[in-house]
């Protein structure tokens, strides 16, 4: 099994990235959009960790570039139904950490959200993997222990407004992390502001 890749980019496209070891192997890897965004470009040194998937259609190789993103992913491919492309989707509409939160707080609105999951399934794969990935959601800290009852009209409000949900949801974190707010309304402007 191939668990770490170093070497140098040769190309990015979509969610792949061609790596050339120094033996002059050429490696294609698929990652999710947030690793893909932290990758050097083309002639930059790069250190995967990889999980290799192996069907009996097809063999592939994802790369991460920490430790957490890649026992998330193989985490998430013990769960019925979620196979190593809807996994990569999941990891792509979501940071690890978020991904992890949403799955342990059972946020089904935002698990679908992602391409490929519906309501029913998004329920399912919560309940199965909740407990399984505690230990990597990094919870943020909210007054009372939780999140505030207004931070979810506010990312619906940005979604209805054309943010992806993954975006509307950092830029609320974000303006929540800014001081208190009074309403949903201010919420809102804070999120649109930053």
């Amino acid at each position: 099994m191939i668990s770490r890749l170093q070497g140098t980019v040769l190309e990015r496209a979509g969610d792949r990235v061609e790596i050339e070891t120094k033996g002059g192997v050429v490696y294609e890897v698929e990652v999710p959009v947030p690793v893909l965004q932290r990758l050097p470009s083309s002639g930059g040194a790069v250190e995967l960790r990889t999980v290799h998937v192996v069907t009996e259609t097809s063999t592939a190789l994802y790369g991460f570039i920490d430790g957490a993103e890649r026992v998330l992913f193989q985490r998430l491919l013990t769960a019925s139904g979620v196979g190593a492309k809807l996994a990569l989707a999941m990891m792509s509409t979501y940071s690890a950490e978020r991904l992890a939160r949403a799955l342990v707080e059972k946020d089904t609105a935002a698990l679908c959200q992602v391409s490929g999951i519906g309501k029913k399934k998004a329920e399912k794969i919560a309940l199965e993997l909740a407990d399984k990935v505690a230990d990597l959601a990094v919870l943020t800290p909210h007054p009372a222990g939780e999140r505030p009852s207004g931070a979810q009209d506010a990312v619906q409000a940005l979604v209805a407004l054309g943010y992806t949900f993954g975006d509307a949801d950092k830029a609320v974190r974000t303006a929540l992390q800014a001081g208190d707010v009074d309403n949903t309304e201010e919420l809102i402007r804070r999120a649109l502001a930053g």
